[in-house]
């Protein structure tokens, strides 16, 4: 399990994220607190056309989302495969629209999309309470929003 079994691509957007070392750290840090081993991680940046066109042909969703999260692990496994696409359209839209940085923005999607691979559902009110819960806690541990 390490840092070099986590990937960042992109797909019609060419966004990279900063800091990708310590990005990589923190995202394997939570997965070995949620005790899971990580195989394969990709998170795919995209647009919000993209995003949209792959909600609808393979959830059936006709709706804009930030983040799609693909579980490609073998059922009751604790060890994470996966593909996370998010939409940099739609991080920077909510971030504004939440008078957010976008950074943070980002970093709460990317921790959402890898808690779902942890097995952490939002669908119900108590699920999503959860969820945000677990959101706050890891993103008050990220190293990288701290200034000298």
């Amino acid at each position: 399990m390490s840092v070099s079994s986590i990937f960042f691509f992109n797909e019609d957007h060419n966004y990279q994220p900063k800091q990708k070392r310590i990005l990589k750290s923190w995202i394997l840090d939570t997965i070995k607190e949620e005790s899971h081993e990580l195989e394969n991680l990709n998170y795919i940046f995209c647009s919000d056309e993209y995003l949209y066109k792959m909600n609808v042909d393979y959830l059936q969703h006709d709706t804009y989302t930030d983040v799609i999260t693909f579980d490609n692990s073998e059922k009751g496994s604790k060890t994470i495969v996966g593909d996370i696409f998010i939409s940099i359209d739609r991080i920077k839209d909510n971030a504004k629209s939440m008078n957010l940085k976008f950074e943070d923005e980002l970093h709460r999607v990317i921790i959402h999309g890898t808690l779902h691979l942890l097995g952490y559902k939002d669908k119900s009110k108590k699920d999503e309470q959860v969820m945000r819960s677990k959101e706050d806690y890891y993103l008050s541990k990220r190293l990288f929003h701290v200034k000298p």
